[in-house]
Formats: C-alpha cells, structure tokens, sequence
C-alpha cells in the first residue's frame, strides 16, 4: 500500500512539472524576441504559465521565472540566450496571461472592436501590402486615432517624449490587434 501512495505521490508531480499553458502567441511577444529565446522560456517557465492561467499571482510568478532562469543562465544552460532577454519575455507572458485571467470579458469583447477599427490594416496585411512590423504599427496608429482622430504618430514621435501627446489607450488591444493580424495570414 505505500508503494502505491508514493506512485501515486511521483505521478501526480510529474504531471503538474509538465504542465503548459496553451501555445504561446507570437502577437504576446516583446517585438525583438527570437523562436529561440522563445523556445528557451517556454522549456525552463512553460509550466508557470500554465499556473498563471489559474490564477497564480503576478509578482509570485515573475519570481520563480527569474529565479528558473537565472540558473539556466547561469549553468549555460539558456542555449546563447542572454539571461535579460529570457527574463524578458518571460515577464511580459507572465503579464499578459494574469491580464487574461482577470479581464477575459475584456479581451472577448473588444476583439471585435479592435477588428473593426484595423480592418483595413488586416486587408493590406493579408494582401502582402505591408509586412508584419509595418501593419503592427498602422494598427496601433489606428487604435490612437480611434481615441482621437487628430493624433499624429510622426508628429508626436519626433518629440521629446515628455512633450508628446499620446492617446491613453489600454496597451492589451495592441496585443489583440497583434494577435489578429499574425491570424490574418
């Protein structure tokens, strides 16, 4: 019989080590992060994603990420990958999927908003008009715009970034927009 419990014990923890979160979307990535700094998080913190998706806190789960990859890094075990990349990407997942598990209403919602307000953008995209970085940038810009028909994103670049006047725009529908145009082609 204790035989039996410590199997069961060992099954149940390999289990919940192995656990992943749904495959992670290029559109939720940092725009400079390669397949293989991806391929490296997701190996040494996928199952904190998972754990995140159920609920586990921000700050807990961007502890143990930077704690598992610090060792990584540190035992040359992060293939090359510079220990502040990986932690990046790690971080901004770990943001979007807690953002997700508190606001899922949020995103189902305005994924019909952000298609309507891009379409245009998705169109050109999806005709090889525009390439991917290009057609992320027109649809932020469209998102501004959306909030105020006069912003000028060259304009309001240029400036000093104190100066500059741009739309408050919740940043998670660029992330929808990303995630609507990488699904366009």
């Amino acid at each position: 019989m204790k035989n039996f419990v410590v199997t069961i014990i060992i099954i149940f923890l390999i289990s919940s080590m192995t656990a992943r979160a749904d495959s992670i979307q290029i559109a939720s990535l940092p725009s400079n992060a390669t397949e293989e700094q991806l391929e490296v998080t997701e190996n040494r913190v996928g199952s904190i994603f998972a754990e995140v998706q159920n609920g586990l806190g921000y700050a807990e789960a961007r502890a143990k990420s930077n704690h598992i990859i610090f060792n990584a890094w540190l035992n040359k075990q992060a293939n090359g990958c510079s220990y502040s990349e990986l932690v990046n990407i790690a971080d901004n997942l770990i943001w979007i999927y807690r953002d997700m598990y508190l606001r899922p209403q949020f995103y189902t919602e305005s994924e019909e908003t952000v298609k309507y307000i891009i379409s245009d953008v998705i169109d050109e995209y999806k005709n090889g008009i525009i390439y991917y970085p290009q057609a992320c940038k027109n649809a932020r810009i469209k998102i501004y715009q959306s909030v105020n028909p006069s912003f000028d994103y060259d304009a309001e670049y240029a400036k000093d970034n104190c100066y500059g006047d741009v739309p408050a725009v919740d940043s998670s529908l660029s992330i929808i927009a990303r995630k609507l145009i990488a699904e366009a082609k």
